[in-house]
């Protein structure tokens, strides 16, 4: 395993290991959580998770740059970590067990690591660019299903985005549960992505995400045969926060299903 890579395992697994002890007590936690937006909560779970993984990553690299969700941007470098210390926060504070740790790694704005953690499950993915993607240490690939009417397909709901994306969103879903055999959304799409990669969805679609959301999954799932792009097409999904995913027959069939409500939304 590559030195960067181990950091970031090392710091998802401190982080995720933070989150487990804080299950117990989500009464007082859940007494302190901070809205930051409609269905956005922030709770002290994530900002001591977040705060274990910083300070592990820059315990070993002091001069690399920080984005991370509760603390924003620190730091300048060619070298950036990217953190989401808990995604699927309503998932936690419900005691829903469906939230995970995602770390992903830049250099010159290119992701070259990532490792999600699953503190649940004590499931570990990962990748490296050009190395393949790895569950548990595992080889991990996309699924080889070939019929849509046969593929899962994940979502989540777009509940950040305005009432523009609402209509042709729910028609999407409308779509997708026609079409396919099920349509799960579990709440975490960092999860989502990772269980892409492993062929345990076919695909995933989901608008208003953050980078912190999308950029450790996007690798995995990119290092593990899929293809991942913005719902318009373009590579430009960790800025705009619209993803399209899914192994490369049912990403295609999608798409083609998704046209014309994706050209809705981007008017």
């Amino acid at each position: 395993m590559h030195a960067l890579l181990n950091v970031a395992v090392i710091a998802a697994h401190r982080a995720g290991d933070s989150l487990i002890r804080n299950l117990n007590k989500l009464e007082k936690i859940k007494s302190k959580v901070t809205l930051k937006g409609r269905n956005d909560f922030v709770s002290e779970a994530d900002v001591v998770a977040e705060k274990i993984a910083i300070e592990t990553i820059l315990r070993h690299y002091p001069d690399h740059a920080i984005l991370a969700e509760e603390s924003g941007q620190q730091g300048e470098s060619d070298y950036l970590w990217i953190i989401d210390p808990l995604d699927g926060t309503t998932n936690f504070l419900h005691g829903f067990p469906n939230f995970c740790v995602s770390i992903a790694l830049m250099h010159e704005k290119k992701l070259i690591h990532a490792a999600v953690y699953d503190p649940i499950r004590q499931e570990l993915f990962t990748a490296s660019e050009g190395q393949g993607a790895q569950l548990d240490g595992r080889k991990i690939r996309v699924s080889g299903e070939r019929n849509l009417n046969r593929a899962l397909i994940g979502t989540g709901f777009p509940y950040r985005d305005s009432n523009k994306a609402t209509k042709p969103y729910m028609n999407m879903l409308q779509i997708a549960i026609e079409e396919t055999a099920g349509v799960r959304r579990p709440g975490s799409a960092a999860l989502d992505l990772c269980y892409v990669a492993a062929g345990r969805l076919d695909a995933f679609w989901e608008t208003g995400l953050s980078i912190w959301d999308i950029a450790g999954g996007a690798l995995i799932i990119q290092e593990a045969g899929g293809i991942i792009c913005g719902l318009d097409g373009s590579n430009h999904f960790l800025e705009q926060g619209h993803v399209l995913t899914g192994s490369p027959r049912i990403h295609s069939a999608l798409t083609d299903l998704f046209a014309k409500e994706i050209d809705v939304m981007f008017k």
